[in-house]
């Protein structure tokens, strides 16, 4: 279906106040994170992880692509910086056969905890926006 190619001024200062809220969040998270001792796609693998699909606190590798929107070789890598910094751990999967499952080491959810709550009132401006953008 294609759109009226003419935008409004609405449609402009809808899109607008949706990059800046988005961009405001990444910047704050990016902070908290980084005071947690985390980096932001750190603290997205942990939170990913911890809330797994299948509500076990752990996760498979293709699981992690989907979930991040990122390629087989960046996930692969990304766990194992963060399991080189003790936040998760790799273990094989007896019901997958040769898969892996990754999952948090206390360590990975003290800093993920802290990150989290620091982000409450951040996620809650955010829904609250998306909220008013989508009436």
């Amino acid at each position: 279906m294609v759109r009226d190619l003419k935008p409004s001024d609405q449609d402009y200062a809808e899109a607008a106040a949706l990059r800046e809220a988005i961009r405001g969040f990444q910047r704050r998270t990016e902070e908290i994170t980084s005071a947690a001792g985390l980096t932001a796609r750190t603290y997205q693998l942990l939170l990913m992880t911890k809330t797994g699909r299948d509500g076990s606190a752990r996760v498979g590798l293709a699981e992690l692509e989907d979930r991040l929107r990122l390629g087989k070789s960046t996930v692969t890598e990304l766990v194992l910086r963060t399991e080189k910094r003790g936040l998760v751990r790799r273990e094989l999967d007896r019901a997958r056969g040769r898969g892996i499952t990754i999952s948090l080491t206390p360590k990975g959810e003290r800093g993920l905890a802290t990150a989290v709550v620091e982000l409450g009132d951040e996620r809650r401006r955010l829904l609250q926006l998306l909220n008013e953008l989508a009436q």
